[in-house]
């Protein structure tokens, strides 16, 4: 067996790890959301209180995440990940044992300091090993993870349907997505430092180029962030719609999401990502001017839809973009999902001050403003794309070992 057709099957194998690796990181995710009304009444907070906890994981992914680098400086690619996952998996216990406020938030921000590691971690890996297949990947690896998060979702639906406590049901989710986790990084690249190159520093300025695919990144997340937060408010309280089909929106927006990014690799390949995020920015702009006008349940309906299809593929293609951007691949990742964490953590909050202060309606106004900004500033991604229709060499399309 040739060494190229050698190198060729291990990228693949890694492929299918770092994927495993992304479904297990959402399943994490959807197992948590789906206890949030349990660990509430358990902590014994308010909805207010609640809503200042809930702001703790975004603060420690992103105090976090700038340390993600070092940590795969130190260890290896393979072994920091193999770390990273295993503290991630573990922490969602610590949410529901939690007795009271304090403690809630000092979990909870355990709970995002360790999942934005992981995030940036294996992120890296992905655009690694996007970039010695010689093809998009990230869009998919991004849908096995919103595949991951509806995984666990269901099984959270399932044990508070049951009754079942939610110490209990996290112990055991926990045990074995940590299984499972630690189980598919033995596969994924094993990366090594050349022995000359400087660790990157702890904390540092995200480099420029990164702060300009971030913005990218931002105007996305907040437009999924509100979407997500919002859409069946938006359906009960403006259409006037029943609590079953105000949720079935939530949801579809949330299916329509993962099937894109699933199918998103395909289209990236065939037309660039240039050109891939300008489309989808305006099927979300689009969805956002139907959600604004949306008279009938449908119409916004199909207006969300739309939102979450045009918004799928461009997180994904914003870190595929920031690996590519500079020297430190590990720093760049780590400074766009700073920036789309923040987005995140601001977007569920100002849809709703402005919502108090004005009108929800007004308030998509806004998320289809910044949707224009996905489409007018998808020319950033360019120094990071591959030529459409370059055929890579077998032996350029998989490198050698890192020196």
């Amino acid at each position: 067996m040739s060494a190229v057709v050698h190198g060729q099957r291990e990228v693949r194998r890694a492929r299918y790890a770092v994927a495993a690796v992304f479904a297990v990181h959402g399943a994490v995710t959807g197992s948590f959301a789906t206890r949030v009304p349990w660990i509430q009444d358990h902590a014994q907070v308010s909805a207010g209180q609640l809503g200042l906890a809930l702001a703790f994981p975004a603060l420690g992914a992103s105090v976090a995440m700038p340390l993600a680098g070092s940590v795969s400086h130190r260890f290896g690619a393979r072994n920091a990940l193999r770390g990273l996952m295993a503290l991630w998996t573990l922490s969602l216990v610590l949410p529901s044992l939690a007795p009271n406020l304090l403690t809630l938030c000092l979990a909870l921000f355990t709970y995002g300091a360790t999942a934005g590691m992981a995030d940036v971690a294996m992120n890296a890996l992905g655009v690694e090993v996007e970039n010695r297949l010689g093809r998009s990947i990230m869009s998919g690896l991004h849908g096995m993870w919103s595949a991951g998060a509806l995984i666990g979702s269901a099984a959270g639906t399932l044990a508070a349907h049951l009754g079942a406590d939610a110490r209990l049901h996290h112990v055991l989710a926990a045990a074995v997505l940590t299984v499972l986790g630690v189980a598919a990084c033995a596969w994924v690249l094993d990366l090594q430092p050349a022995e000359d190159e400087e660790p990157p520093p702890r904390f540092a300025l995200p480099p420029r180029s990164a702060l300009l695919i971030g913005a990218i990144g931002f105007c996305a997340v907040f437009a999924e962030g509100a979407s997500l937060d919002w859409s069946a408010v938006y359906l009960r309280d403006r259409l006037e719609t029943s609590a079953g089909l105000a949720a079935a929106c939530t949801t579809g927006f949330t299916l329509t999401m993962a099937l894109a990014r699933i199918a998103g690799d395909k289209v990236v390949d065939r037309y660039g990502a240039v050109r891939t995020v300008r489309a989808s920015g305006v099927l979300a702009v689009l969805g956002g001017l139907m959600i604004v006008v949306a008279g009938h349940p449908a119409v916004a309906m199909g207006g969300f839809a739309l939102m979450g299809l045009g918004i799928a593929v461009v997180v994904p293609l914003c870190f595929a973009a920031a690996g590519r951007s500079g020297t430190n691949p590990s720093l760049a990742i780590a400074g766009v999902a700073t920036i789309t964490y923040t987005s995140g953590l601001i977007a569920p909050s100002a849809i709703g001050l402005l919502a108090q202060a004005a009108s929800l309606t007004v308030s998509f106004c806004l998320v289809t403003l910044l949707s224009c900004g996905v489409a007018g500033f998808a020319g950033v991604l360019r120094p990071g794309e591959r030529d459409r229709g370059k055929v890579s060499r077998p032996d350029a399309a998989v490198p050698g070992p890192r020196p």
